[in-house]
């Protein structure tokens, strides 16, 4: 069964960076649009930037409140996302989840009604 696995969150001061990794197994990972996701306490959670599978192009998108200080990627062959994050704000606290989408449309839209997600990981930006 489809299996994923975040890790790399913590805490760090503004201006900072972390890379977040999630860790795909029980599926073919290639043929998957991957997404990063975002959930801070008493919100909705918002779509941060996903990937489409390699078969698929790997076409890249991103919410324009992290443009040009996250990058998604992906290394197929070891069947892990990642989400370097840099600049850090404490806006950009929250529970960081991944998921993986079948569908060969591949946003955030469609990803998050995706019934594959990870635990979640926990990313504290203080001030």
């Amino acid at each position: 069964q489809v299996q994923l696995v975040e890790s790399g969150g913590g805490s760090v001061q503004s201006g900072g960076s972390l890379r977040l990794s999630c860790a795909a197994s029980g599926y073919t990972y290639s043929r998957y649009c991957m997404g990063w996701f975002r959930q801070a306490p008493g919100r909705e959670r918002d779509g941060v930037a996903t990937i489409a599978g390699i078969d698929s192009g790997g076409r890249i998108s991103y919410a324009d409140s992290v443009k040009s200080r996250f990058t998604i990627s992906q290394d197929n062959a070891k069947n892990t996302l990642y989400l370097q994050m840099n600049s850090l704000k404490p806006e950009d606290t929250a529970m960081y989840y991944c998921a993986a989408d079948p569908r060969f449309t591949c946003n955030s839209v469609v990803v998050a009604r995706s019934k594959y997600w990870g635990q979640g990981t926990q990313v504290t930006v203080s001030s």
